[in-house]
């Protein structure tokens, strides 16, 4: 009887009708000739859980595994055309896929939205020379030049729940503008997404939030809350503030009118301590700064894919090839964490990843069936030895 592999059953989390919705409506198979989408996809994904380090080894390794092509729904794959697909074609089908995926990931969060913990921060891609200056260049930093990926973070799920994609010259509080502030949620970001405006925004959606002041902000101290006995030695400060300069600079406004915690938190590695900013007045001070602390996770996220899928290491230099391995990056990521929730695994992603990496076309079920047989006819060998014997 057949059984599927691993790959093909970490597969079988995608929700194949979102991504074939979105191929046909972008037409990305139009002309394809033999090589689709689907194709494209299960080789990407493939490239992401192997760990290889070119289209070249792809198709070397996909390509020698032919008994398995059939059940996942591809053929045999070349370099070239694998590298025209994910020039020409656009990423759009493999976003509406990751944004399918982050759905189920995030579903259990909307059940329980007021514990909801959220991180939010971007990260850089570096792309720099022959192609990539063509469509980078001209939006380039004098820091970076490429593109910037931002992500918000589930910190329950340990996975993203959104994302985007935008130039390297884009300041992360504007694109932080554009996302659905869900009441009861508490987001925590850093100092780069200081705009006391979009606070008010959040605020006024009945969300909370955790970040840091600046080192300028003009404030007023209302009244200085107690601090329990126990939490004397990191929390240095808690005071009820507002803003005391209504119109920071220029002829902007600062909206945010409502009263703010300044949370001061020793740091024993440096000279001055964590000044916090949260609209949070009931919580406890420790624990606001638990989930300043637990910002780490997206910092640790980041590093993770970029350190264990293939992401920094590109296979193509046009913005459809860039964005569709980073896609596939997240997408593998995410099919890992599905995989590892809904067998109930305790193991790590990374122990679960390099174990996939190992056994990507065995067929569980049927190495565990052949293992019986071989027990069973050991087991009956040595019985019939015995009654010979006797």
């Amino acid at each position: 009887m057949f059984s599927i592999n691993r790959l093909h059953g970490v597969l079988n989390g995608l929700p194949r009708k979102v991504f074939d919705d979105k191929v046909r409506e972008c037409g990305s198979d139009r002309y394809s000739k033999g090589f689709n989408s689907w194709s494209q996809l299960v080789t990407m994904l493939f490239g992401q859980f192997s760990g290889a380090s070119s289209l070249r080894m792809i198709e070397a390794s996909y390509s020698s595994q032919v008994n398995h092509h059939y059940h996942l729904g591809t053929g045999s794959v070349r370099r070239s055309t694998l590298a025209d697909a994910n020039s020409k074609r656009s990423p759009e089908p493999f976003r509406a896929l990751a944004e399918a995926l982050m759905a189920q990931v995030a579903r259990p969060l909307r059940q329980q939205m007021r514990q909801g913990l959220y991180l939010l921060d971007s990260t850089s891609i570096t792309l720099k020379g022959r192609h990539f200056d063509e469509w980078t260049a001209a939006n380039a930093t004098r820091n970076t030049q490429g593109i910037k990926l931002h992500v918000l973070y589930d910190s329950a799920e340990q996975a993203p729940i959104q994302h985007s994609f935008t130039a390297a010259n884009v300041n992360d509080v504007t694109e932080a503008l554009n996302l659905d502030i869900v009441a009861g949620a508490t987001y925590v970001f850093d100092k780069g997404y200081c705009d006391y405006n979009w606070w008010a925004e959040i605020n006024a959606k009945g969300a909370t939030f955790v970040t840091r002041f600046k080192r300028n902000a003009a404030l007023a101290v209302q009244r200085t809350r107690p601090i329990p006995r126990q939490d004397r030695d990191t929390i240095l400060a808690d005071e009820i503030v507002h803003f005391s300069n209504p119109t920071p600079g220029g002829k902007r406004r600062n909206r945010y009118t409502a009263a703010l915690r300044r949370i001061m938190v020793d740091r024993p590695d440096a000279a001055t301590p964590l000044v916090l900013a949260t609209n949070d007045l009931r919580t406890p001070a420790r624990i606001i700064a638990q989930h300043y602390k637990d910002r780490w996770n997206i910092e640790l996220f980041f590093k993770w894919i970029k350190q264990h899928l293939k992401i920094k290491q590109l296979f193509g230099r046009t913005e459809n090839a860039v964005k569709i391995q980073i896609l596939c990056a997240l997408i593998a990521y995410l099919l890992l964490a599905l995989y590892r929730k809904t067998h109930a695994l305790k193991t790590s992603l990374w122990m679960l990843l390099g174990e996939l990496r190992s056994t990507l076309f065995q067929r569980s079920t049927t190495e565990n069936t052949v293992f019986r047989r071989r027990q069973r006819q050991r087991a009956e060998l040595k019985h019939s030895q015995m009654e010979l014997s006797l």
